[in-house]
């Protein structure tokens, strides 16, 4: 593909953060690390692309277990170079989440978590807080009857509306709403930014739902290229109108709307800066990347040494200079695409280039 939107001024900018992207990957500091402590959730949502269940097909990863690992991060890094994102499932469906968070504290990481929200009372909330919470993110998908109707619970809506309220009170804690654009909430988007501005929202990330787990069933979910245009314009204008910081999420590689519509170029920090611990241990990074591709195993591998050794697939991407990408020009700034939009045989699932 040759993509031709790209402005002389556009391209510039692009080099300056590639060179600053090259020397990351070169040096591939462990910054950002997700548990992902549950696959239970207490809601059934139509496009999550980790197919959660109230009852999940592995039991909740045993905190000793998780401890190992900043054990053995912390013999190599400072701790508090390093964020634990807690994830799921859903993360407030562990009885025991508030004294796991208080155990990754006191070992000297910060953390936050991503929630849905419906468990998250002004109790569980302060117990939180106090246990060293630094920043949470909390999904909402469009006002109460879309929202509702993608998350499949008529509370759910009420739950976010009265965590947004509680958390719009404090200020020692970094937190944002994250919406999934798309063809039945897509509409609603100048709606409910009004909504998040009213509330006091800070932050609003934006994404799109691409055709993994539930929602690659679901076609009613996906974004005709039409309205993903449409998206792109719709963050850059609220950026611009600067009422509430607003972003296109990681996906993908947007062209011309780069650094338009996030602070900062694409570029996908799996494996470079970013890595996970699944539930059955599986090392492997980002939470969005498919469940079966991990390139070691708490279990049976030392965390720090498969991350400093068995990560070159991710830092070295000229293998997915294939198909659609063997002669695209813009391959040189988008590497790929994220690598969430590959499958089991490296090809890519979604193209945001193509689509624009």
């Amino acid at each position: 593909m040759k993509y031709r939107g790209l402005t002389l001024r556009k391209r510039l900018g692009l080099e300056i953060q590639r060179k600053l992207q090259q020397h990351l990957v070169a040096e591939h500091p462990l910054y950002q690390l997700f548990w992902e402590c549950t696959l239970r959730c207490n809601l059934h949502c139509r496009h999550c692309g980790s197919d959660c269940k109230t009852v999940a097909g592995f039991p909740d990863m045993p905190l000793d277990d998780f401890l190992r690992v900043l054990d053995s991060i912390a013999k190599k890094k400072d701790p508090s170079e390093v964020f634990i994102i807690i994830t799921g499932g859903e993360p407030l469906v562990r009885e025991d989440i508030v004294a796991c968070c208080e155990e990754i504290w006191r070992r000297g990481f910060p953390w936050g978590l991503v929630t849905n929200g419906l468990y998250l009372t002004h109790e569980r909330l302060q117990q939180l807080q106090q246990a060293g919470m630094q920043a949470v993110t909390i999904s909402l998908d469009g006002l109460e009857e879309n929202h509702n109707w993608m998350r499949g619970s008529k509370n759910s809506f009420l739950a976010v509306q009265n965590a947004v309220e509680w958390l719009a009170q404090q200020d020692k804690i970094v937190w944002d709403i994250v919406t999934c654009a798309t063809e039945h909430n897509f509409s609603q988007l100048p709606q409910l930014r009004e909504y998040l501005i009213g509330r006091g929202v800070p932050s609003w990330r934006l994404l799109d739902v691409f055709p993994v787990g539930r929602a690659a069933h679901d076609p009613q979910l996906m974004l005709t290229d039409e309205h993903f245009k449409q998206l792109m314009d719709f963050v850059a204008d609220t950026r611009r109108e600067g009422r509430i910081r607003c972003a296109y999420g990681c996906e993908g590689f947007v062209g011309n709307y780069e650094m338009e519509v996030r602070d900062y170029s694409f570029f996908c920090k799996a494996g470079i800066t970013v890595g996970a611990v699944r539930i059955d241990g599986s090392i492997s990074s980002c939470s969005s990347i498919r469940a079966d591709y991990h390139q070691g195993n708490i279990y049976e591998d030392d965390f720090m040494d498969v991350w400093e050794n068995r990560f070159e697939v991710f830092r070295d991407r000229d293998w997915m200079r294939r198909d659609e990408c063997a002669d695209c020009n813009m391959f040189r700034y988008c590497k790929g695409s994220g690598m969430h939009l590959r499958d089991a045989d490296g090809r890519l699932i979604q193209c945001h280039l193509s689509r624009l």
